[in-house]
């Protein structure tokens, strides 16, 4: 599998190799204020299938820094230096729609009550580990 993307500019492009190793929705609250949208729609790729071009800006969040364009300002990844993972925000894919489906979401404790739970995906109240971790506006 090749696909490609970029920012709304076009100054920074990417390309990924493989199959990702998953998709995921997340409705927490930093992806909803990160995105400006209801949710969050990703891909996991290792770092190795993934090609970048362009300069980047960073912001340190609790997934690690999630890279920007500074010029347009559109969202593209999020990678942990120790990690050998790249996420992708798919929207920024350049052919949409995508066959690309979510196995899971997060953070579910914040979905909108109007989105209906994707079908076959897990459901994670909050995080896939469920290690406990809340947002700190969770009550």
């Amino acid at each position: 599998m090749k696909l490609s993307g970029g920012c709304n500019c076009g100054r920074v492009r990417y390309e990924l190799s493989g199959e990702p190793q998953r998709v995921g929705i997340c409705h927490c609250e930093a992806c909803r204020k990160h995105s400006g949208s209801a949710f969050s729609f990703f891909g996991i790729w290792p770092k190795a299938g993934a090609t970048l071009t362009g300069e980047l800006s960073c912001w340190e969040s609790q997934a690690g820094g999630d890279r920007f364009c500074p010029r347009c300002g559109s969202s593209l990844f999020c990678w942990s230096e120790d990690s050998d993972e790249i996420e992708i925000k798919l929207g920024t894919l350049d052919d949409a729609p995508s066959a690309l489906l979510p196995l899971y979401e997060l953070w579910t404790i914040r979905r909108e009550p109007w989105l209906a739970p994707q079908n076959g995906a897990e459901q994670h109240r909050h995080n896939r580990r469920d290690d406990g971790t809340r947002s700190p506006a969770d009550p």
